[in-house]
């Protein structure tokens, strides 16, 4: 007969009740985080999805207005005609003077536009209100219409979020779906749309954008700088001419 021992063997041990309830606990977390992360992933790619459709019908609407105005031009030259474009929708607006030597004026107008320190830029919708202001603020500012590589390149290489008063860089689409996801703009590619049409949420988009800060132009400034741009200077109204001082900024 084996001789008796207190020490008690693995079986008869009881487990603490509260280590117990902490087992259960940790499992029942650990099912939910899985169950979580799956679902996560597959709203991840429904969402995918979506944002490559929309892209391809924004690809498709970009080449449509293309090969219409190239359709357009061709019949006016064929009948004899002009063709005139159509009326800038948006301006891009880049600040190329200091604070000296400022009226109230420009300098309040300045500030609504966001243009706070020389080199900034800022996407502007056109109206005849906007189109007063930027006459009154003309020898403090270059401006233009953007065409649509340049505002891609803009908001993919420069571009930040405002996100509770932070300057945020656009590293992904959840970042833009979380401040402008109730106005149905979910990526980068929608951002970019919305600015390109000026569409009925340009202003929200535009002001989720911070001001953009520039470089100095490859090259410099032309030597009169603070003459009109027709007149061989650098400020004022450049129309599509703008595209080229935004490559050389960018």
């Amino acid at each position: 007969m084996a001789p008796s021992t207190t020490v008690p063997s693995v079986t008869d041990i009881q487990v603490p009740e509260t280590l117990l309830k902490k087992r259960k606990q940790n499992e029942k977390a650990r099912e939910e985080r899985l169950a979580a992360a799956v679902a996560a992933r597959k709203a991840a790619h429904a969402k995918r999805k979506v944002i490559f459709k929309r892209a391809e019908a924004y690809v498709k609407e970009y080449l449509g207005k293309e090969q219409e105005e190239i359709r357009l031009k061709r019949a006016a030259r064929a009948s004899g005609d002009f063709y005139v474009p159509a009326e800038p929708k948006i301006y891009f607006v880049i600040r190329i003077r200091g604070i000296n030597e400022i009226a109230p004026k420009p300098r309040k107008i300045l500030q609504l536009f966001r243009l706070l320190q020389i080199n900034n830029g800022v996407f502007v919708k056109v109206t005849r209100a906007t189109q007063q202001m930027l006459r009154l603020v003309e020898p403090y500012v270059a401006y233009g219409e953007p065409n649509l590589k340049s505002i891609r390149e803009l908001i993919y290489k420069r571009g930040y979020g405002k996100v509770d008063k932070q300057r945020i860089p656009l590293a992904n689409n959840a970042i833009i779906e979380q401040k402008l996801g109730k106005y149905d703009i979910l990526c980068i590619e929608d951002l970019v749309h919305e600015i390109a049409t000026a569409g009925p949420n340009f202003k929200q988009a535009s002001n989720f954008l911070w001001p953009f800060k520039l470089s100095n132009p490859t090259g410099g400034w032309r030597t009169r700088k603070f003459k009109h741009f027709v007149q061989g200077g650098d400020f004022g109204d450049r129309e599509s001419n703008i595209n080229k001082l935004i490559r050389q900024m960018n």
